[in-house]
């Protein structure tokens, strides 16, 4: 597995944030709330709390993959998946401005977007740097 070694600012960043964004609604009841009151209302009943939880532990375990340096691609394809899910779900209907302008808009998912790419893809995207198995 190839490292991303000059990343290690930017993995961090997203660490602290999947974290922060997952294990409060452990302890808070956060993740049940957003399965019973967002997901179930939003079609994904009786699945809406499962749901919350796998997107929940998501987050943690692919923080810990982007703190150890280990199956990045893995753990960035998932977590880019979630939150251009979360786009179309919930944040695009609200806009571009997260706070300010708005609330609760894109601008933050897509820059969080851009970061996990940036991980993913150290040395820039290029016709020969597509996503495959690094050994």
């Amino acid at each position: 597995m190839k490292k991303h070694k000059h990343t290690l600012l930017l993995r961090l960043a997203l660490v602290v944030i999947l974290l922060m964004h997952s294990i409060p609604g452990i302890f808070n009841n956060g993740i049940n709330d957003f399965g019973n009151l967002y997901l179930n209302h939003a079609g994904f009943a009786p699945l809406g709390v499962p749901l919350a939880w796998a997107i929940k532990l998501s987050h943690v375990v692919c923080a810990l993959c982007f703190l150890c340096n280990r199956y990045i691609t893995i753990a960035g394809i998932a977590t880019i998946f979630i939150l251009i899910t979360g786009i179309f779900m919930i944040h695009l209907k609200e806009g571009w401005y997260v706070v300010g302008g708005g609330r609760n808009g894109i601008e933050f998912n897509l820059l969080l977007i851009v970061v996990t790419l940036s991980v993913m893809f150290p040395n820039g995207w290029t016709k020969n740097s597509g996503i495959r198995r690094r050994r």
